[in-house]
């Protein structure tokens, strides 16, 4: 047997090493991107309240989507999840209505953006409290207006303890119901 014969002995007895090591370094990454996955898109929250109804009911359990405003900005009709300007323990969640640069107003039971009625969804009854929008509010930069889907419950941006949410106060998006599990399935 030559030398060549001994490297390649030497290099089998190293292979078995190296292929732990390989398996080592792929469940660490695994793992690492399954918390990744689940801090920015997995951050579960309980609905509590009625003020989302129909949409989402006390109890419900949703997921919160951490990373998507890291890209984009929220969106109008975007249900988020926000912390409470008073009380940064407290999340509230709602609906985004009015973006940054808009003009808020509810006048006769309806809710107008920039001057032009906003169709609600779930086509809701009038707004019976326009609370703070009875006078036009210009949003800032950096702000939102913010209203549950059941307006005749809760507290929103028409409240001047919540007020216009700024872009900081936002945790996240609500993307995805997961109990009760008959109703699983994604937030529009």
């Amino acid at each position: 047997m030559g030398p060549y014969y001994q490297n390649e002995g030497a290099r089998q007895g190293q292979k078995p090493f190296l292929t732990v090591i390989g398996w080592g370094v792929d469940i660490v990454a695994v793992i690492a991107l399954a918390f990744f996955a689940v801090m920015m898109f997995g951050t579960k929250l309980t609905v509590s309240g009625r003020s989302m109804e129909p949409l989402l009911t006390s109890g419900d359990v949703v997921l919160l989507d951490r990373l998507c405003y890291n890209f984009y900005g929220p969106k109008r009709m975007d249900v988020v999840a926000f912390t409470d300007p008073k009380d940064e323990e407290r999340t509230h969640i709602k609906r985004i209505v009015g973006l940054p640069g808009e003009r808020i107003q509810i006048k006769e039971g309806r809710l107008y953006v920039s001057g032009q009625l906003l169709k609600l969804p779930g086509n809701p009854e009038l707004i019976k409290t326009a609370g703070l929008a009875e006078i036009e509010i210009e949003m800032e930069d950096g702000e939102y207006f913010v209203l549950g889907d059941n307006t005749d419950t809760g507290e929103d941006s028409r409240y001047s303890n919540v007020g216009n949410v700024r872009l900081e106060q936002i945790k996240g998006r609500v993307w995805f119901r997961i109990s009760p599990f008959d109703q699983l399935g994604f937030i529009k």
